[in-house]
Order: C-alpha cells, then structure tokens, then sequence
C-alpha cells in the first residue's frame, strides 16, 4: 500500500481490529514502509505478530473504556489516521428486520450503541488525538443503505436507521472540526458486500463479483482515504471511491 497524500511514519488506530474488514486493516497498514506504528483496538484485545501493532483491549460501550484508551493514547499522539472498523447487522440476538411487525426495542437498541453512538463516542475522546499539522483523516464504516435517497427495498430498519444517523454524526462533525481544523477530514466508508460473518445470511443475493474479500475491500477503502481531501470531509465515500448520497 503506497500513500500519495500522507508522508512517512505514519502512525494509526484501528478501532474493531479483531477479524473481518478490521484485520485486513490492520494487515494491509503493516505491509506498508510508510507507516511505522499501528494501535490495534478491540473488545479481545487479541495480539498481533508484527512489531509495529500495539495491541488494546477496548470496548466503545463503555465510556470509562473510551476514556481510558483516550489516556494511553495520548501518550503517542498525534495520529494521522484513525478508522473505525465496526459494525452490527445481525447476531447478539437480533437480525435485520423484513417488515414492521419484526421490529424490536432490543434490535434498535443493540443497532444504535454499535453503529452509531459508539462510533460517534470514539470520535468524541479520539478526534483531539488527530494531528493539526498535516493531512489526518478520522473515517468510520457505515453503508449505502444508511442512504435515504438510496432507499428502494425498504427493510433491515434499524440497520438502515443506525446508519443514517452515524451519517449524521460524521457530517455534523465534519462541519465542527472544519471551522478550526481545515486538514483533518471526516468521512464515512461503505466497503461493499464483504465476506465476513456479518454478511454471511444474505450472501446468497449478491451479485456475481460484488461479493469482497476482506483484503480486497480494505486495500480500496485505503486507497479512497488516501484520495479524500478537506473538500471531502463530512461525506460517504463507496469502496470504488465515489461519493453516496445522503
């Protein structure tokens, strides 16, 4: 992985480092020269071979947590990229919802603290730790069907909710952080269908050469942050690097 935009040693957080798209993060910033040092941050705290990976436990939900990794964190900053790799469509008990009457208090509750209120915590105690000197960009999973215009199946409608509002968040602040911070960019990533045990039930309707390895939608959702200027910030950027509509 070559960065056109950011210069050398390179230090990163990876928040959900722990398998799917998160690990193949992780994988993709550790072959690559330009970045010297990776935070791998997950609930398993699980380890990783490579010296450059500094492995933390860590759980969005929990705000003394945030605080806590906020404060290690501190000690090594700034950072020129902070990604946060989650996300909860299905399991933990709940499943997308085909109509109304499969809706739940728990399944909005659960959809809402992962995708959209954990996030936007992690930005609130991360983002200060971003550099103010050069480039720096704070980027999180979401997913078109977080798009209202986008919107013609109708189902999954806490998934979708969730992910509209994570939209939201990052929009909202793009906009604060632009007043004072013209190169930090916040953007949402949607990293296409990808092969991991959240997509696993509904694989069976993608199409032919739309379904991603996890290595091949992290090395292009590199490749788009690295493409994102301040004019970017605040927006939804698909895998192929082009702009979803709210």
């Amino acid at each position: 992985m070559k960065f056109e935009s950011f210069g050398e040693n390179l230090r990163c957080v990876v928040v959900g480092s722990s398998g799917g798209i998160g690990a193949a993060l992780i994988e993709q910033l550790v072959a690559s020269d330009q970045v010297a040092r990776i935070h791998a941050l997950s609930r398993s705290g699980r380890s990783h071979p490579s010296p450059k990976v500094a492995n933390l436990t860590f759980d969005f939900t929990d705000e003394d947590s945030l605080v806590a990794a906020a404060q290690a964190l501190q000690e090594v900053a700034p950072f020129d990229l902070i990604l946060v790799a989650t996300g909860l469509l299905q399991g933990e008990g709940i499943s997308p919802e085909k109509n109304l009457r499969a809706l739940s208090h728990e399944g909005f509750a659960k959809s809402f603290e992962i995708n959209t209120i954990g996030p936007a915590m992690t930005a609130k105690y991360f983002v200060p730790l971003l550099r103010r000197d050069e480039k720096a960009v704070f980027a999180a999973l979401s997913a078109r069907v977080g798009s209202i215009s986008d919107n013609r199946l109708g189902g999954w409608y806490a998934y979708r909710a969730s992910k509209a509002a994570l939209n939201m968040v990052l929009k909202t602040l793009a906009i604060e952080i632009g007043r004072r911070f013209k190169n930090q960019i916040i953007v949402g990533l949607h990293p296409g269908t990808v092969d991991t045990g959240l997509s696993k039930p509904f694989q069976g309707n993608v199409p032919e050469g739309k379904l991603f390895t996890p290595e091949f939608s992290a090395e292009k959702l590199l490749n788009v942050i690295d493409g994102v200027s301040e004019d970017d910030s605040g927006n939804l950027f698909d895998w192929a690097g082009k702009q979803v509509d709210f």
